[in-house]
């Protein structure tokens, strides 16, 4: 027996994969293949209170965008779902689907589930497939993690529940035994799903989109109770996510030197962080993320509009984190008080030594200042904060 697919109820795809694996850029992916024809719906889950992935999708995206914020989908906001879904239906009941995309730290279940036991979402959608995004890297680590009695290992759960898994990032992994290795222990736990590899979760679409995967009859083979509503369970209490938000544009360098100190300190307890910054003198958004000690960033494409506020916004995901620690470090990057030095002001520039220069342009490709070095040559150098270290008040008359 599968869900109940029929021509009048609208076919739903659920990404899900633990933190880092990949399904964001998966579903930039899809978004962005003009190949596949096909019009979706797209539900985004955030672990935490700020939002993330609404500025990360694809601005091709013409359909609509829900985001169930603050937990996991799984648990407190199941209830926000359903509601989202019943809303949604008007708009989607003339689209090819809708895709789900649940935090790292959802288990599948509930979700699943929650095509089966309410009564009203089964009358207008069916559930297509569900597909696991896993990282080649990490996976056989998040698999074996030592979990408190009674927790559940969300990766697993994951794994078990897919019917198709994604191997993703696998030119990380340069061995062909170690893939095989990943192979062989995600087959353990679930012998039924197709696996496919990928690098950058490239995929053509239509092998993971309205194609009528999902097998009640074999989810119930390996959790009977899979249609109780009272079922319960518990994540790890030490896992918790940290985020912010600000109104105002930050300043690159330091935003950089803080993430590589978190990085290099709290690594090995980071799961998942992304952000998206507004970088002063900057018009295009600066994108960042990455999962454990591998940090990737830079600029995308896209760029603040005219009659968008521009704000800076991070999420950090792991163990044992110091909240305290992480807003103060954001708080410390912002950029609010006036430059020190107007155009054409001369001063003196840290170049391995002082010496004499004149302020060309605040705020120039990212750098609180562009400087011209008062020698024979005129050579253009950036102060990139607006501290003693870089740039100075003269020391002498140069007048």
């Amino acid at each position: 027996m599968t869900s109940n697919n029929n021509n009048k109820t609208v076919p739903v795809t659920i990404l899900t994969g633990f933190l880092g694996s990949g399904k964001t850029t998966l579903l930039n992916n899809i978004l962005n293949d003009s190949t596949h024809g096909m019009k979706f719906a797209v539900i985004e889950n955030e672990f935490g209170d700020v939002g993330i992935d609404e500025h990360v999708l694809s601005e091709n995206v013409g359909e609509e965008i829900i985001e169930v914020m603050n937990g996991c989908i799984c648990c407190t906001v199941r209830g926000d779902l359903v509601t989202a879904l019943q809303k949604l239906h008007k708009q989607v009941a003339s689209f090819d689907g809708v895709i789900i995309e649940t935090t790292g730290l959802a288990d599948p279940a509930p979700v699943c589930q929650t095509f089966f036991v309410d009564e009203n979402i089964r009358k207008l959608y069916h559930l297509d497939c569900v597909v696991t995004v896993t990282d080649a890297k990490n996976i056989l680590a998040r698999l074996t993690d030592i979990k408190p009695d009674g927790v559940e290992n969300e990766a697993e759960e994951q794994v078990a529940f897919a019917d198709k898994i994604l191997v993703n990032k696998t030119d990380l992994v340069t061995a062909e035994t170690e893939l095989a290795e990943i192979e062989k222990k995600l087959r353990a736990l679930n012998p039924t799903a197709s696996i496919q590899r990928c690098q950058q979760a490239k995929i053509n679409p239509k092998d993971v989109l309205n194609i009528k995967a999902f097998d009640l009859d074999r989810v119930l083979e390996f959790d009977s109770e899979f249609l109780d509503e009272d079922q319960e369970h518990q994540h790890d209490a030490t896992v918790t996510s940290v985020a912010m938000r600000m109104e105002t544009d930050i300043n690159q360098t330091l935003m950089e030197c803080w993430i590589q100190r978190l990085i290099s300190e709290d690594g090995a307890n980071l799961f998942r962080y992304k952000g998206v910054l507004a970088v002063k003198g900057m018009d295009c958004k600066f994108v960042f993320q990455g999962v454990g000690m591998l940090f990737t960033g830079g600029y995308s494409d896209i760029k603040w509009k005219a009659d968008e506020k521009r704000e800076s916004r991070f999420v950090f995901i792991g163990k044992h984190l110091d909240h305290e620690l992480y807003k103060l470090g954001f708080e410390a990057c912002r950029v609010d008080q006036p430059l020190r030095f107007a155009v054409g002001s001369l001063v003196e520039a840290n170049v391995g030594g002082y010496v004499k220069a004149k302020v060309l342009k605040q705020w120039d490709d990212g750098n609180a200042y562009r400087l011209e070095i008062q020698n024979k040559e005129k050579t253009n150098v950036w102060a990139p904060v607006d501290i003693d270290n870089y740039i100075r008040a003269t020391a002498v008359n140069y007048n």
